[in-house]
């Protein structure tokens, strides 16, 4: 699914709109969470900005760093509401870090993680599903 070309609303656009299915856990009025479809984790989740005006981790920290602050705290927030204060928390950067969704969003992850997952998980936990 990569929607580096697509100059439509972005697939959390569409979630967020109702236009297509998402779980969602947690909302604020400028930041969402939902569960992502395919977990590398016992905990995998997506925090994702209301606002579709940045691709990217680093345009939203270059263009509003109060809003990707805002995203740590309702991850946080996020992760104590699934029963964990540990986390992990994965911004991919373009394609080759495994970005396939160009909305800006961060993957948190937490729970038992062993050590195959934890090593994996640098590689694949963080891939856009």
């Amino acid at each position: 699914m990569v929607e580096r070309e697509s100059t439509g609303p972005s697939v959390f656009t569409r979630i967020l709109r109702g236009e297509i299915p998402g779980e969602i856990v947690l909302q604020t009025d400028d930041v969402f969470v939902l569960k992502d479809i395919a977990p590398k984790a016992p905990v995998h989740l997506l925090v994702v900005p209301k606002t579709d005006a940045y691709r990217d981790v680093t345009e939203l920290a270059e263009g509003d760093p109060k809003l990707l602050a805002r995203m740590v705290e309702v991850a946080t927030a996020a992760a104590a509401q699934a029963g964990h204060q540990d986390f992990r928390l994965i911004f991919n950067r373009g394609l080759g870090a495994g970005q396939t969704v160009f909305h800006v969003h961060a993957h948190l992850l937490a729970g038992e993680l062993d050590e195959a997952s934890m090593t994996a998980g640098m590689a694949d936990a963080g891939r856009d599903t």
